[in-house]
């Protein structure tokens, strides 16, 4: 979405606190050479990337500058950013405590590159991290730091849970997405040859009973129930169930709260690890620090990425202690140790914290829901 001009405060610097974007550098990135260059990175990209690319066909602009909620172009023109990097961006571009947060590292000389060794960043992170975390979970809690993309920290989720308790088969949901790696596809609703049983994952719009409220949730949570108690369903006792809070590429629905507490309960009940992915719906997206939250549901295992690394890639999982089972190298990953991006995402999760932006969502949210309901009503092609 283009603008002509972003609303700043008058008395601070239009770059400041998350309005505009900050002065031009100049060189090779100033204003004149990328405005004339941006015709031809825009072919090259083209002829030289993968089709796989995605966001680069229907957005055929070369951001050059950025803060807050806005992107500069290579055009001069100023975009509203609505994507926030998938939710990666948990304060916007170039927030100053993050920006402020990275020139320390870079500054003071530390390693960037470490493996899994213990750092002061690494230390003040899992601190931060662990503060924000519900508390049953946090006091019993083990952190696993995997690749740099939410899909390794899946991979990882899957791996644990099959280890610690000798089985292979997994629960998961229509509509899920977990990621693009293999295991993670398998656990995906668009899979094809898979080991993941598929569960009813309830909404109004789409019900897969067709009625829809609190007697669709029921009727999915019966369904799981059966399948599991079954001796004839074919499904023998699952390693665990995961599960996304709110269902992202699903459509974008929100777990019914009650639903979710009944997915906690059949799976304390019958021993089967619950995962929760949090890589989307984590560092108060959705009016809560966490998705779970809503529902008061602790899961066994959360599978964290995008925003905890502040912008920057950084995936880990964190679990209960008894489910650490791993031998040592069982799961490893070269970047695991992303320093720039652990000293990003700490200060991204106190600056939250500290400033109740989950709040901030909760309110903003119910502000456009209530808006976006009134065009419902007015517009027929607006189906939910």
């Amino acid at each position: 979405m283009a603008v002509t001009e972003p609303t700043v405060s008058a008395d601070a610097p239009p770059w400041r606190d998350g309005g505009g974007v900050p002065p031009a550098r100049q060189g090779s990135f100033g204003e004149g050479a990328a405005a004339h260059g941006a015709e031809g990175i825009l072919r090259r990209q083209s002829s030289r990337e993968s089709s796989a690319r995605t966001y680069a066909r229907s957005l055929p602009i070369v951001p050059v500058r950025a803060r807050g909620l806005t992107i500069e172009g290579a055009d001069g023109r100023r975009y509203l950013d609505c994507l926030s990097g998938a939710g990666t961006l948990a304060l916007g571009h170039n927030h100053p405590v993050v920006l402020e947060a990275i020139r320390d590292v870079l500054d003071s000389g530390a390693p960037l590159h470490v493996l899994d060794l213990a750092t002061p960043v690494k230390d003040a992170f899992t601190t931060e991290l662990f503060a924000t975390l519900p508390k049953e979970l946090a006091d019993r809690g083990r952190v696993q730091f995997c690749g740099p993309a939410g899909t390794d920290a899946v991979e990882a989720a899957l791996k644990l849970v099959r280890t610690a308790t000798g089985r292979s088969g997994m629960l998961a949901f229509t509509g899920a997405y977990h990621g693009m790696t293999a295991g993670a596809l398998e656990a995906s609703g668009g899979a094809q040859d898979v080991r993941v049983t598929r569960l009813p994952f309830p909404q109004d719009y789409r019900c897969p009973y067709g009625v829809g409220g609190e007697r669709g949730a029921e009727l999915a949570a019966h369904w799981t129930e059966s399948l599991l108690d079954d001796p004839k369903s074919g499904v023998p006792l699952p390693a665990g169930m995961i599960v996304e809070p709110v269902q992202g590429e699903g459509g974008v629905l929100p777990a019914p709260d009650a639903w979710l507490r009944r997915m906690r309960a059949l799976t304390a009940e019958r021993g089967i690890p619950l995962i929760a992915d949090e890589v989307q719906t984590g560092v108060g997206r959705t009016g809560a620090f966490w998705g779970v939250e809503h529902s008061g549901v602790v899961p066994d295992v959360m599978v964290l990425s995008k925003a905890i690394g502040g912008s920057l890639p950084l995936a880990v999982l964190v679990y209960r202690d008894d489910l650490d089972v791993w031998e040592p190298g069982a799961h490893a990953g070269t970047f695991r140790g992303n320093q720039l991006a652990m000293a990003a995402g700490a200060a991204t999760l106190a600056y939250v914290r500290e400033n109740q932006l989950a709040t901030r969502a909760e309110v903003l949210g119910a502000r456009m829901l209530a808006q976006l309901g009134e065009l419902a009503g007015a517009y027929g092609c607006v189906g939910d």
